[in-house]
């Protein structure tokens, strides 16, 4: 079930049995099996053992196997982890194989690249000299510039980056080829005004146009250098089926030297803006503003055969080096880091690892465990936004100094040469998200209750399900109107008119300023490299997805309404209100001080978890021009599914709350009373609504009376006739323990008495003082305060340990588990203490109950609520927040939700128990105990094994469900759910809206059985709920506090239509129904009820007589099981659909 997401197997890979290539060394071995000796050539191959001389046998380990096991011990919390990273690497190592297709197919691209002619010397705006079936791959703005243009034949042709390197990885494999531009092509003053780009995109379309005529080429396409248009790529992959399997990336570059690295000091400048804007200024060289970003991408230029040298000298002396940069490849890959514009891509991290080498940091014999472990360690423990890093040993005098560097960039790391900053154009926000992705792997890679190698390499982390909000620009030229209203002329020049990249640094600092502390961090999504035929012109700057930006929440701020600033006289004052413009105002606050604050609007919890999105949308439209309409805020989309109430929304914390509070003063009330045989002990909440994940939490309501008759001795409500359901009342349990004394019974009929007779005595004195209106039963009693019902169960501690004991017919005592013990054990012992322990989990992560809500939501609609249990889904819930490893605790319910379905679906649920460490009182010892405890007795154990503190052997909340059918459609759907809502949440041009993955698939089923929607008491939650035109004997307005009639409680003849036909009919078929609001009861027969079986009189319920010559069978008789469901639900059944036939066969 799990999916190794990183190292999809290529195509090009598998080796059919019996074809003619041999099986590389490099490849991982087949595992041997041992059970039968393999027939060769018809002989039997016999195995003999080896035989071993006693010196060999006790031969004591050498120095490099101690070594080893010193490691496994030492570094690995179980050798399990070295071995896994090790089968990682073989499996993203390029095979022998593969190398030699790669080698081939460039022999073959440098030959032809040879063979370019010569063309005549032409002005290089003057483009007749191209076919018309390749374009140049360069935006053209200014229009025209300076020089002259021929094609000849490439100076050189070398391999540069990761191929000759050895740290080249699947699946993308890229290999690239550095061309050198022959000198006289090139002019020393082409750096200005974009002469030298320019020449270098028509150089490259030169090359396209000569290979276009091969034979040997498979497809052609422009692409950008980590997505920079002044650095155009020409992309070429092999003819062979496999073509897709690798990709040569051909960069034209100017002859080593050929520009002096002085002219691209990042404060000098090489465009003039009376060039670039056509206009007359009569600016001189040095007062033109510096162009910082455009010097370094033609220096890039410059430098890649001598980056190469360099790190091949320092790979050379570590032997882990390439299999260090592949680890850390992979987790960045993961991360979403190392792919676009400004990302921490491959290159950069072999340049870390070579950092970290010729500071000591690291030593050349570490292993790529230990080069990947203090990689991570370092990017978390060091800010290059602020104290940049330089691999330069003795730099030139020309050379610029780290201060003139982040003068100009946002993160400085400076190359060999002293002259390059290989992090211009990352942002500062971007190197953030780095360091807190390597703090948070530092954090769990040393706690040995997390499966470090799964979170660390094989997780992946798309920004939907990492950020609690995302927000998507959709309209990327409205940055143009940005760069305008921020006065950005320059810093626009400077990248040669790319509007997208010169705004995002000054929108993401404004957004900083304005969310502050409401934020951990703000990220956003690295622009993708673009991609085009050769026949096609370069793509604007606009032809990008939406850019995204994430929020990590810090949830004490987050929903705060108020934004206090500085007092009114105070020289901050006026940066405030600059910043908060028209919506910051003076206000008087209750300390009596004066200070200019901003209040945003927000009443109930649904409402303020957006906060962050009127903070957003508002400083877009005052500082950069963005209108709100450009904005898609994915931040609580999901959270729609679960929300009620039409002028006042909610998600349920309000209700919550007040169900809350109502249970504290009952049970304060209960504790108070006096007159009882028997002291309370204690009073537990055992409801969902008391731990704040009921999905639809009760309401207080106010009955009204015209709808209802009074029964007759107690004078409750009794609904009249013909009147649809009335509103399903929840009764919310409530466990009262009374003190155990001598004069409890020890038998178990006398023991529901005295419960009873307290039941009635709770009731009376319940009137007597507070004059709540009372129901005693025989085993519970029904409260009608604040408009709900509470349900007060008596409970006995030493009731269940009676039940487990019977008398023998010899007259022995025995003790047995049985059933009934166990129920009772659970309602009274085990749920009020998960109910409890939830509550607790609730106050420290606020969104934990919403996230419940949502899982549970889904698991009903997907009709599954009863085979995962409210109690199973907030444990798995409850482990996303407390082991949230690779990611931080969730923050807001949508994201919590897409990590439960995340978890449902890739969880190994056969091989693994989900611990769900409560209270945090499990220690690593526990872990290993319970690991080892459920693989000794696996198969006896449930398929869905939940361990707690208080459980951790028999998982005794999935003991009855799901089974394996259902757990497998439960996987199965999660997946495809997450699949689908996180395409929906990131592409704002999908047409279905986001409760399709709520819309179950009804085609599985074999019946369908359509309920009337006036007797379905909840039909106002369902998915999608029809508009009703008739009442259910409810009335709005304040509810009476006490007093009343007692109405209809736990009325639901859906519920219990479907116990009446699993009764009936449970040998023969599955019931599913969505219990909130739904009005569909799906049935699937059981293929096991439809093989005849010999006749049998006790045994003919629901079957009919087949005679096949002298034998006599009884098959199922569906007609008339049809016909039952009818009777059997009269005035609640509407229509009885078969929807298959499968019951012919």
């Amino acid at each position: 079930m799990k999916k190794k997401q990183t190292v999809a197997e290529e195509p090009g890979e598998m080796i059919p049995s019996g074809s003619s290539n041999e099986k590389e060394e490099d490849e991982a071995p087949v595992k041997a099996k041992r059970s039968k000796p393999e027939e060769a050539e018809g002989e039997e191959v016999v195995y003999h053992p080896v035989k071993l001389s006693r010196s060999d046998l006790y031969r004591p380990p050498s120095a490099e196997e101690l070594n080893q096991l010193k490691e496994a011990e030492s570094l690995f919390h179980c050798s399990l982890l070295k071995m896994q990273m090790e089968e990682l690497l073989k499996e993203v190592a390029l095979s022998e194989r593969r190398k030699g297709q790669v080698d081939s197919f460039i022999q073959t691209v440098t030959k032809l690249l040879q063979t370019v002619p010569d063309s005549p010397e032409v002005e290089v705006s003057d483009l007749s000299w191209l076919s018309s079936a390749v374009k140049v791959p360069f935006l053209l703005v200014p229009k025209t510039t300076k020089g002259k243009f021929h094609m000849a034949p490439p100076a050189s042709v070398d391999l540069v980056g990761s191929y000759p390197l050895g740290t080249c990885i699947k699946p993308r494999i890229t290999v690239d080829l550095a061309v050198t531009i022959p000198a006289d092509v090139l002019h020393p003053k082409d750096v200005l005004n974009q002469r030298y780009p320019r020449k270098r995109a028509l150089y490259l379309a030169g090359l396209a146009q000569h290979l276009a005529s091969s034979s040997d080429i498979g497809t052609m396409r422009y692409s950008c250098l980590h997505g920079n248009r002044l650095r155009p790529v020409l992309l070429l992959t092999p003819p062979f089926k496999d073509s897709s399997s690798f990709t040569l990336r051909v960069h034209a570059c100017p002859p080593p030297g050929f520009f002096k690295p002085s002219r691209f000091h990042p404060q000098r400048n090489n465009i003039r803006t009376d060039w670039y804007t056509g206009s007359q200024t009569s600016l001189s060289e040095w007062s033109e503003p510096p162009t910082p970003h455009y010097n370094s991408s033609i220096l890039g230029d410059l430098l890649p055969r001598a980056h190469l040298q360099f790190l091949s000298a320092a790979s050379s002396q570590c032997s882990a080096f390439a299999d260090g940069v592949a680890l850390l490849k992979v987790w960045l890959r993961q991360r979403e880091l190392d792919q676009g514009t400004g990302g921490f891509n491959g290159f950069l991290a072999s340049m870390l690892l070579t950092y970290l080498l010729t500071t000591h940091r690291i030593s050349n014999t570490m292993t790529a465990y230990q080069l990947l472990r203090n990689s991570l360690n370092f990017l978390a423990s060091t800010d290059l936004t602020v104290n940049g890093i330089s691999l330069a040993r003795d730099p030139d005098s020309t050379a610029p100094s780290l201060a003139d560097f982040h003068n100009a960039f946002q993160v400085v790391f400076v190359d060999p040469s002293g002259h390059l900053n290989m992090c211009a154009d990352m942002t500062a926000c971007t190197y953030k998200q780095l360091q807190a992705e390597a703090s948070v792997s530092m954090q769990f890679w040393d706690d040995p209750t997390v499966d470090g190698f799964h979170s660390l390499l094989m997780t992946p982390k798309p920004m939907i399900r990492t950020s609690d909000h995302v927000f998507q620009l959709c309209e990327l030229v409205k940055l143009q109107s940005s760069c305008k209203k921020l006065n950005l002329l320059s810093e626009l020049m400077d990248h040669s008119g790319n509007y997208v990249h010169t705004a995002l640094p000054f929108i993401l600092s404004l957004l900083q300023r304005g969310l502050g502390e409401r934020i951990h961090l703000l990220t956003h999504s690295l622009s993708p490299e673009p991609e085009w035929s050769v026949e096609s012109d370069a793509p604007k700057h606009k032809a990008q997805p939406p850019l995204s930006f994430g929020l990590l929440l810090n949830p004490e701020l987050a929903t705060s309404v108020l934004e206090r600033g500085p007092p009114a006289d105070s020289p901050k004052a006026a940066e405030f209100r600059q910043l908060w413009g028209s919506r910051s105002e003076l206000r008087r606050f209750q300390d009596s001080a004066i200070t200019e604050a901003v209040l945003w609007e927000g009443t109930s919890m649904c409402q303020k978890q957006l906060v962050p999105k009127q903070i957003i949308t508002h400083l877009l439209q005052l500082h950069a021009d963005i209108p709100e309409s450009s904005v898609r805020y994915v931040g609580a989309m999901v959270d729609d599914v679960i929300r009620t109430g039409s002028e006042e929304p909610s998600t349920g914390e309000e209700e919550s709350l007040l169900v809350v509070q109502s249970y504290d003063d009952l049970s304060r009330k209960l504790w108070r009373l006096e007159d009882l045989p028997l002291s309370i002990t204690a009073v537990q909440g055992a409801h969902p609504a008391l731990r704040y994940t009921q999905v639809f939490p009760p309401r207080p309501l106010k009955m009204d009376y015209s709808f209802f008759d009074r029964e007759k001795t107690s004078r409750s409500l009794v609904p009249k006739e013909g009147k649809p359901c009335p509103a399903y009342i929840t009764p919310i349990t409530v466990i009262c323990h009374m003190e155990g004394s001598g004069k409890w019974p020890h038998d178990r009929i006398a023991i529901r008495h005295i419960r009873a007779a307290f039941h009635i005595r709770l009731g009376e004195l319940l009137k007597k003082h507070h004059n709540y209106t009372c129901r005693p039963c025989p085993t519970h009693l029904d409260v009608w305060k604040d408009g709900l019902v509470f349900r007060i169960q008596v409970a006995y501690h030493r009731e269940p340990q009676v039940l487990r004991e019977s008398v023998t017919a010899e007259g022995l005592q025995v003790v047995r588990d049985n059933e009934e013990a166990q129920a009772l054990e659970m309602a009274t012992i085990h749920k009020p203490l998960l109910t409890s322990t939830l509550h607790g989990l609730q106050q420290q992560h606020p969104c934990f109950g919403a996230a419940c809500r949502l899982a549970k939501r889904w698991l009903g609609a997907q009709l599954f609520s009863d085979d995962m249990t409210e109690d199973t889904a907030d444990l798995l819930v409850a482990s996303v927040f407390l082991q949230p490893a690779p990611f931080t605790p969730p923050g807001s319910p949508q994201v919590g939700f897409l990590r439960f379905l995340h978890l449902l679906s890739s969880f190994d649920w056969r091989n693994n128990p989900l611990v769900v460490n409560l209270n945090n009182q499990l220690t690593a010892a526990d872990y290993t105990e319970i690991k080892n405890a459920f693989m000794a007795s696996r198969e006896s154990l449930p398929v869905m094994f939940i361990a707690t503190p208080k459980d951790k052997k028999l998982s005794m909340w999935t003991k009855r469900a799901p089974s394996v059918q259902i757990l497998q459609r439960v996987v199965m759907l999660a997946a495809e759910s997450l699949k689908v809502l996180e395409q929906q949440l990131m592409d704002g041009g999908q047409i279905q809206d986001v409760r399709v993955v709520m819309r179950p698939p009804l085609d599985a089923y074999d019946v369908l059985i359509h309920l009337n929607p006036k007797q379905v008491p909840l039909l106002s939650q369902a998915v999608d709920p029809p508009t009703v035109t008739f009442g259910r004997g409810v009335m709005a307005g304040s509810v009476t506090q006490t007093g009343g009639a007692l109405p209809v409680i736990d009325y639901n003849p859906v519920a219990l239509y479907l116990a009446e036909l699993r009764e009936s009919f449970g040998d023969l078929a599955l019931f599913f129904c969505d219990p909130y609001g739904g009005t569909v009861i799906a049935v699937l027969w059981k293929p096991k009820a439809f093989i005849p079986t010999p006749f049998k009189t006790s045994q003919m319920t629901a079957r009919s007589v087949e005679v096949t010559g002298e034998q006599v069978n009884a098959i199922p008789n569906v007609e008339a099981i049809l016909e039952d469901f009818r009777i059997m639900g009269q005035g609640l059944v509407k229509s009885v659909e078969a929807r298959t036939e499968k019951w012919s066969f």
